[in-house]
C-alpha cells in the first residue's frame, strides 16, 4: 500500500467528508454514469481544503517548477492554493489560468495570470475521467511556449487512462488521490 504523507491523509478525509457523494446515478463530463461523484469543488473553495489541496499538490511539484495552472474552473483554486502554500514555505511559485475561448478583449487569449513563455509549469486538474482537459490545456500551454514538466490531477477517476493520454504527449503524470483511497468503487 502506499503511504500517505500528512498533507495526502488530511486531504482524502475532507474530500471523503465533504465532497464524495454515493447517491448516484450522475452522468459525468464524459458522458459516463456512475454510482458515486466527487464534487471536488466542495473542497477545493473551501479555506481548509483549499490549503490541504495546494500542500497535497505541492508535494507532488518537481524542483524548478515556476507556475500552475490548468483549465478554468477546475484548476483554478487548486493553482491558487498551491501557490499559496508554496509562497508561506518561501517558494516563488505564481498561478495562472485557461480560459475555455480566447477572449476578444482586454489583452485577449486564453491565458490569465503572470506567467511568460520559457516557463517551467505544471498542468492541474481537479477530477479527471478521461484526461481530455489535461491533454487540452498542455497543448495550450505548449503554444504559449510554456515547458510543460508534469501533470497533477487531485482526483484520478480514469482507472489510468488519463495518465496514459498525458503521458503519451511525453509530460510525466500523477494523481494525488484514486477511487480506492477515497473508498468507493468504479
Amino acid at each position: 500500500m502506499e503511504s500517505f504523507t500528512t498533507a495526502k491523509t488530511a486531504l482524502v478525509a475532507h474530500l471523503r467528508k465533504h465532497a464524495v457523494r454515493t447517491d448516484g446515478p450522475f452522468t459525468l463530463r464524459s458522458g459516463e454514469v456512475s454510482q458515486w461523484y466527487i464534487d471536488a469543488r466542495q473542497t477545493t473553495f473551501s479555506g481548509d481544503g483549499a490549503r490541504l489541496c495546494g500542500a497535497a499538490v505541492l508535494e507532488e511539484l518537481p524542483g524548478g517548477v515556476e507556475a500552475v495552472g490548468g483549465m478554468t474552473m477546475g484548476a483554478d483554486p487548486i493553482a491558487v492554493a498551491t501557490a499559496l502554500v508554496a509562497s508561506d514555505e518561501g517558494l516563488g511559485l505564481v498561478s495562472f489560468s485557461i480560459r475555455k475561448e480566447a477572449k476578444g478583449h482586454g489583452t485577449g487569449g486564453r491565458l490569465v495570470g503572470p506567467v511568460t513563455a520559457g516557463a517551467r509549469v505544471v498542468a492541474l486538474e481537479d477530477t479527471t475521467t478521461t484526461g481530455s482537459a489535461l491533454v487540452e490545456a498542455i497543448e495550450v500551454m505548449r503554444e504559449a511556449g510554456f515547458e510543460v514538466v508534469k501533470a497533477v490531477a487531485l482526483v484520478d477517476r480514469s482507472g489510468g487512462a488519463a495518465g496514459e493520454r498525458v503521458e503519451a504527449l511525453g509530460v510525466p503524470y500523477v494523481a494525488v488521490v484514486t477511487p480506492q483511497d477515497l473508498g468507493v468503487e468504479t
